[in-house]
């Protein structure tokens, strides 16, 4: 799925207003003879123009600045360029203009449609659209537009775009209608209705359109959608190809749990990437860091455990798993020769059991911190190197620094690569669920401080112990941490609705979200949130029953 064809920018607008029933959409519908998105419903938007970028039309842009457009799209310069790409193509297309006069005042429906014969000579380039603005004295409403969305149309396409979605309310009685020519069909619908006519076959949206409405189906109010869209924190969603576990190719998106993968592991977007997850069978993903899944999948360890060998001509092995002969073969047969460490990130019995069998067999030194006098705990692993936050491992030109990150396990490190910033994070984040803090070893407090920590350091991508590679680290520690406090607050309201609740009381509403045949391990989680609230002053224990000490409702 080799493609070298480079994204061209363009800028898409998304336009609202409140109807009778709810917040309303422009879409239209393209021709179907059209080259790209044949008969598809789409919102008003195309290709940035060099025009787009002449000072003689930024001159005309009110309401925002070069560096403010840019910093909102995360680029250096010219984002403005976006803003007016947008209005533009809204303006040529639906005959919508979002623009004011010198005077401030914005064009009505009676100005726009004076104005609307020249959409075509914009469009054919027999209008300039700076000359357009200067000889109508109009300017470009930049405050008008939020941005909303990134797409990238996925390789081996015809036409790639680099799409930045916009958003804003539709001018007061300024109704809009198709040009005639590319777009044949214009509609103003509810974000949920167009969905439903999608799904029964009346109308098609590509993937982007669709979740783009799908986004905002919540809002009651155009308003309100305006602005939930001003603070947003906008996510890019570059769609990718892979080989499934079938072997064929696959087109995967943000949503996806291999997405970051993917792009990691397939930065030229070859689409040759595998993303199987196989027990036994080595995966490259990177030029320094290989993956062997042991054959453990279960519900506390997903697919298995990652072992990771780390380096090129000398390997160290991060994980080495559980004691299975099959996997430890495994291990041992990719590292063929170049074993050199171990390092464990914590001594749970799916994690370094198997360090043993590997140091037996190649000399390896085992690096980490012994396991403490709990249950559950690889007593045998015996560091030879016990590592303390901080601490370098520097080995054939690769630097590992260890991150003491206690919470699911007293003795949890990782361990970031700095060569390429990947964190291998043992089961201190995870991929597709929440890992559970199972006091007495687990501690909730000391565990949210562990996920603080990690906002604080410089890191790319993270290689979890079980599942594939997660992406936007930061992103996902302060997802973890509200998700955290989330179940908190609503231990804190379960005991004061319960009077002096059991756990086994308490766990059946604070986990009204968990399959009931879950709550037996989520109760673990639950004792190590109790205990982080006991410790902090705020609830207490009487014979197995559990209360708060204040009230912390609101009067």
């Amino acid at each position: 799925m080799a493609d070298k064809l480079l994204p061209r920018p363009a800028a898409t607008l998304l336009l609202l207003r409140d109807g009778s029933l709810g917040p309303e959409a422009l879409l239209l519908q393209r021709a179907h003879s059209a080259a790209f998105l044949a008969g598809a419903h789409v919102f008003p938007g195309g290709a940035l123009d060099k025009a787009d970028r002449e000072v003689r039309v930024l001159r005309r842009v009110a309401g925002i600045t070069d560096a403010e457009a840019s910093a909102r799209l995360g680029i250096e310069a010219g984002g403005i360029a976006y803003w007016v790409a947008g209005i533009r193509e809204c303006f040529e297309e639906s005959g919508i203009l979002l623009a004011e006069g010198e005077d401030g005042r914005p064009v009505d429906a009676a100005r726009a449609a004076a104005l609307a014969p020249c959409r075509g000579q914009l469009h054919a380039g027999k209008l300039a659209f700076h000359e357009f603005l200067e000889k109508e004295r109009l300017l470009l409403s930049g405050r008008a537009l939020a941005y909303f969305g990134h797409w990238v149309t996925a390789p081996g396409r015809a036409r790639r775009f680099d799409t930045r979605f916009f958003l804003a309310l539709a001018p007061e009685a300024q109704v809009g209608t198709h040009d005639g020519t590319e777009l044949v069909a214009s509609d103003w619908l509810r974000p949920l209705d167009a969905i439903e006519r999608e799904a029964r076959g009346e109308i098609q949206l590509v993937f982007a359109t669709k979740n783009t409405l799908a986004d905002l189906v919540r809002f009651a109010r155009a308003k309100d959608a305006l602005e939930h869209a001003r603070e947003a924190e906008v996510e890019t969603n570059r769609a990718c190809w892979a080989l499934g576990p079938d072997g064929a190719a696959a087109l995967f998106r943000r949503r996806d749990p291999q997405y970051f993968e993917i792009h990691w592991c397939d930065p030229e977007e070859t689409g040759q990437t595998s993303v199987a997850l196989e027990p036994g069978v080595a995966k490259r993903l990177d030029p320094f860091v290989t993956r062997v899944i042991a054959p453990n999948p279960g519900m506390m360890t997903g697919p298995g455990t990652n072992t990771y060998l780390v380096g090129e001509t000398e390997l160290a092995v991060i994980d080495p798993g559980p004691a299975i002969d099959a996997h430890i073969a495994a291990v041992l047969a990719v590292g063929a020769g170049r074993i050199r460490w171990v390092l464990c990130t914590h001594t749970h019995l799916d994690h370094s059991p198997a360090a043993a069998a590997i140091k037996s067999a190649t000399g390896a030194v085992l690096i980490g911190r012994p396991a403490p006098e709990h249950p559950g705990q690889d007593r045998g692993f015996t560091p030879d190197r016990v590592m303390g936050h901080g601490d370098r491992f520097m080995f054939a030109g690769l630097s590992l620094r260890a991150l003491h990150t206690p919470g699911h396990a007293s003795n949890h490190l990782c361990y970031l690569l700095e060569n390429t910033r990947m964190l291998f994070t043992g089961d201190h984040v995870m991929q597709g669920s929440t890992v559970v803090i199972n006091p007495p070893d687990g501690d909730m407090r000391a565990y949210l401080e562990s996920l603080e920590q990690l906002l604080g350091e410089d890191i790319l991508i993270l290689a979890p112990g079980h599942g594939f590679l997660i992406g936007e680290p930061h992103r996902e520690a302060r997802r973890l941490l509200r998700h955290r406090l989330a179940r908190e607050q609503k231990v804190v309201w379960a005991l004061e609705r319960l009077r002096a609740p059991t756990p086994e009381e308490l766990v059946t509403e604070v986990y009204d979200d968990v399959a009931p045949r879950l709550h037996g391990v989520a109760l673990r989680s639950l004792s190590a949130h109790l205990e982080k609230l006991a410790a902090e002053g705020r609830a207490r224990a009487a014979e197995g029953r559990w209360s708060l000490v204040q009230s912390s409702m609101v009067e």
